[in-house]
C-alpha cells in the first residue's frame, strides 16, 4: 500500500487518504467526528498513527497539519444572518420537496405539475425541465457527492434517472404496484433505493436499469429511507409501525425494530453507521444500535406527533420536529433533551442542522422558516415573506445558503 495524497473533509471534519494498493487507487477516510478547537493536534497525530499504517512518522507533520486547518474551519465564529435574495416561480402546481446538488449551486424541485427543474442557486435560473412523468413527482435526489445524476420518484409507479448535465433521462425503473414516496442513492452512486405506497422498497442498478432487489416483509406503506455511509445497510421506516434494517449486497432483511406504536415518519443512520433515529407519529423518537438492532433510547416529550428527525453530520446530536410546534435537540450519546426550540404557531413538518451543526432550521405550517442556535436554544431569525406552509428547506454544504419551498408554488433563496 502507497499513500497518493490527502484530501480534506470539513463536515463531518475528516482526512481522507488517497493510496495505491496492487495497481489500484482506492480512499479510505479518518474520521475525527469529536475533533474540536481545544483537541491538542500532537495527541490526535499519535493516536491516528497507532491505528493507521499508511500514516508513518515522515507523514505525521502533514497530518498535523491538516488537522489545524480543520480545527481553524471549526474556530470560524458563525455571525451570519440569512437575507431573502430571490423568489422563484417555481411550478404552476404545488412543490412537493427541494434539494441541492454537493456544492450548493444548483438545487432541483419536484411538483405536482410531473416535473422536475434544475435550477441555478446563484442566479435562480432555471437550467433544465426534467418531463416524462405521468403523475406527481413527488421523491428527488442528487447523486451527491458527485452531483452527475438525478433520481425522481413518482405517484405514477416508476422512478426516473436523469442525467443532471442534459437532461437525458437514462433509465424509467418499472416495478413497484403503487406511488413512490421516498427514494436515496447510495454513498457510491451504484444504486437507488425506492419506497412505496406498495409496502415494498426495491434496489435498482444506476448503470443497467435493472431491478437487483425486492425487500418485502413491511405490511404498510414505506414512508422513509436511509442509506448508512458505508452503503452497506439500508433502513426503511413504514405505516406498519416498524422499522426494518436491510443488508444491501444480500439484498435481505437482517433486523425489524418493533417498539414504536405508531406509524413511522422518518429514520436516518448517523454519520459512523452505528446508530439509527426513528420519529413516529406515536409522539416519540427512538435511538437503535444498527448493528444489533436493539433499542437504546426513546426520547419523549413531544405532546403530538413526530414528523421528522435528524442526525447532526458528528452524530452527536438528534433534532426532532412535532405537529406540537415545537423542535426538540437530543444528545446522541446521554439522551438528554438539551434545548426545546419554541416559537412557530404550526406543526413543524422538517428540521436539519447546518453543515457545523451549530444552527437548526425548521419548516412549519405558519409559513415561516427559522433558524435557532443549537447552544442557546435561541431563535435567531424568522424567514418570512412565504403565503403558505412551509413543507421543505435545506441548506447547502458550506451552510451560508437555504432553500425553503412552499405550498404557494415559490421557492425562496436565502443568501
Amino acid at each position: 500500500m502507497k499513500l497518493k495524497r490527502f484530501l480534506l473533509r470539513y463536515y463531518p471534519p475528516g482526512i481522507i487518504l488517497e493510496y495505491e494498493k496492487g495497481g489500484e487507487l482506492r480512499t479510505k477516510s479518518i474520521d475525527l467526528l469529536t475533533l474540536t478547537p481545544e483537541t491538542n493536534p500532537d495527541e490526535l497525530v499519535a493516536e491516528i498513527k497507532q491505528s493507521e499504517p499508511l500514516i508513518t512518522e515522515s507523514r505525521s507533520d502533514q497530518v498535523r497539519q491538516l488537522i489545524l486547518r480543520l480545527q481553524q474551519k471549526q474556530g470560524q465564529q458563525d455571525h451570519h444572518r440569512f437575507c431573502f435574495s430571490k423568489e422563484l416561480k417555481a411550478h404552476i402546481l404545488p412543490l412537493t420537496n427541494v434539494a441541492f446538488d454537493k456544492s450548493g449551486s444548483r438545487f432541483i424541485t419536484g411538483s405536482y405539475d410531473r416535473t422536475c427543474r434544475i435550477w441555478d442557486t446563484t442566479s435562480g435560473t432555471e437550467l433544465r425541465t426534467l418531463e416524462g412523468h405521468r403523475n406527481v413527482v413527488y421523491a428527488i435526489a442528487f447523486n451527491n457527492p458527485f452531483g452527475d445524476k438525478i433520481a425522481t420518484g413518482s405517484f405514477d409507479k416508476t422512478c426516473k434517472l436523469w442525467c443532471a448535465e442534459s437532461g437525458k433521462c437514462f433509465h424509467t425503473y418499472r416495478g413497484h404496484m403503487a406511488e413512490i414516496v421516498c427514494l436515496a442513492f447510495n454513498p457510491q452512486s451504484t444504486l437507488v433505493a425506492t419506497g412505496s405506497m406498495d409496502a415494498t422498497a426495491k434496489l435498482w442498478d444506476v448503470e443497467t436499469g435493472e431491478e437487483v432487489a425486492s425487500l418485502t416483509g413491511h405490511a404498510a406503506e414505506v414512508l422513509s429511507l436511509c442509506f448508512n455511509t458505508a452503503g452497506s445497510q439500508l433502513v426503511t421506516g413504514s405505516f406498519d409501525h416498524t422499522v426494518a434494517i436491510w443488508d444491501v449486497a444480500a439484498g435481505r432483511r437482517v433486523h425489524t425494530l418493533i417498539g414504536h406504536r405508531g406509524e413511522i415518519s422518518s429514520v436516518q443512520f448517523n454519520w459512523d453507521c452505528s446508530l439509527i433515529v426513528t420519529g413516529s407519529m406515536d409522539k416519540t423518537c427512538k435511538l437503535w444500535e444498527a448493528v444489533g438492532g436493539s433499542c437504546v433510547a426513546t426520547l419523549v416529550g413531544h405532546k403530538e406527533e413526530v414528523l421528522d428527525v435528524c442526525f447532526d453530520l458528528s452524530g452527536q446530536l438528534v433534532a426532532t420536529a412535532s405537529v406540537d410546534g415545537t423542535a426538540r435537540v437530543f444528545s446522541a450519546s446521554t439522551h438528554q433533551c438539551l434545548i426545546t426550540l419554541e416559537g412557530h404557531d404550526g406543526e413543524i413538518s422538517k428540521i436539519c442542522f447546518n453543515p457545523q451543526g451549530t444552527r437548526v432550521l425548521t419548516g412549519s405550517s405558519d409559513k415561516t422558516a427559522r433558524v435557532w442556535d443549537v447552544q442557546s436554544g435561541v431563535c435567531l431569525q424568522v424567514l418570512e415573506g412565504h403565503t403558505d406552509e412551509i413543507f421543505s428547506c435545506v441548506f447547502n454544504y458550506e451552510g451560508d445558503t437555504i432553500i425553503t419551498g412552499s405550498k404557494d408554488n415559490t421557492c425562496r433563496i436565502w443568501y
